[in-house]
C-alpha cells in the first residue's frame, strides 16, 4: 500500500462506520474503479482501532458518567443513568453468539457484491419507512431492556455486508420511536462494544498470522481513521436533527445503483 491508498481508505472507514451507508459497500469501490488488492488483515485492525478511539474519545464523558452511575448501581442506588447503561449492555449481547455461529456462512457465502447491492438497497427502503412513521419522541434514557434486546438482533444484520451496522440500529431505534438524534446516540454508544470485539478478534487472527507489519503504514491509517470518524460523528450529531434521513436514504439507493452498474 502507497500513502494514497492508505489515506483514501482510512478516510472512507472512519466516515461510513458510523453514517447509516455502510463501509463494506465503500471499500468495494476502490478496488473495483483502481484495481487495488484487499488491503489485509493488519490494516483493517488498524482503522477499526481508530475508528473505536475516536467514538471512545467523543463519549469519553458520557462513559465516564455511565460507569459512575453503575458502580452507585451496584452500591444499592440505582438511577435511570445506570439503567440506560445496563440496557445498553443488553443490547450488546445478541451480536456475540450470533457473530460466532454465523461466522462461516457471512465468510463463505454471503460476502459477495451481489448481497451488498441487495443489503444497500433494501436497508435505505427500511431507514426511510422508519424516518417517516417513527414518532419520534422517546429519548435515549427511556432504552428499557425490550427495546433494548430488539435493537441488539437487529444490530446482528449488520454482520451481512452492506448492511451498516450504525443504519440498521438507527432503523430499529426510528421504528420504535426514539428521536433521530437519540437512535444516534443508541447506535454510537452500541458501536464501542461491537468495534472493541471485533478489533479484538482480528488482532488474534494478526498475532496469530505470520503477516509482516509496516507500523508507519498502520500508524497513518489508525491517525486518518480516528480524525475521521471523530468529525463524523460530531457533524453528524449536530445536524440530524434538522437534515434528517433522507439524504442518506437517497445516498444508499444511488450507490446501489452505482454498484450494479459496476457488476454490469
Amino acid at each position: 500500500m502507497d500513502y494514497c491508498q492508505t489515506i483514501l481508505l482510512a478516510l472512507i472507514q472512519g466516515i461510513t462506520e458510523f453514517l447509516p451507508i455502510s463501509s463494506s459497500a465503500h471499500l468495494i469501490l476502490p478496488a473495483a474503479i483502481f484495481g487495488w488488492q484487499d488491503q489485509g488483515l493488519a490494516f483493517d485492525t488498524a482503522v477499526h482501532l481508530g475508528t473505536l478511539l475516536a467514538v471512545i474519545g467523543f463519549f469519553r464523558a458520557d462513559i465516564y458518567s455511565l460507569s459512575l452511575a453503575s458502580i452507585q448501581h451496584l452500591k444499592g442506588h440505582p438511577s435511570t443513568e445506570s439503567r440506560f447503561c445496563i440496557n445498553l449492555l443488553i443490547a450488546s449481547l445478541p451480536i456475540i453468539p450470533a457473530g460466532l455461529l454465523l461466522k462461516g456462512l457471512i465468510e463463505n457465502e454471503l460476502r459477495s457484491i451481489d448481497v451488498i447491492i441487495i443489503t444497500t438497497l433494501l436497508f435505505a427502503v427500511l431507514l426511510l419507512i422508519a424516518d417517516r412513521i417513527g414518532q419520534q419522541t422517546k429519548p435515549a434514557t427511556e432504552l428499557g431492556w425490550r427495546d433494548a434486546l430488539l435493537i441488539g438482533i437487529s444490530q446482528c444484520f449488520a454482520l451481512i455486508p452492506g448492511t451498516s451496522r450504525s443504519g440498521v440500529t438507527m432503523t430499529l431505534a426510528l421504528f420504535l420511536g426514539y428521536t433521530r438524534e437519540s437512535a444516534s446516540r443508541i447506535s454510537f454508544l452500541l458501536a464501542i462494544p461491537a468495534i472493541a470485539g471485533a478489533s479484538t478478534l482480528k488482532s488474534i487472527d494478526l498475532i496469530r498470522s505470520d503477516v509482516s507489519i509496516d507500523w508507519h503504514f498502520l500508524l497513518v491509517g489508525v491517525s486518518v481513521a480516528f480524525i475521521s470518524a471523530y468529525i463524523c460523528i460530531k457533524l453528524f450529531l449536530d445536524y440530524i436533527n434538522r437534515i434528517g434521513f433522507l439524504p442518506f436514504v437517497i445516498y444508499r439507493l444511488l450507490l446501489g445503483v452505482l454498484l450494479i452498474w459496476l457488476v454490469a
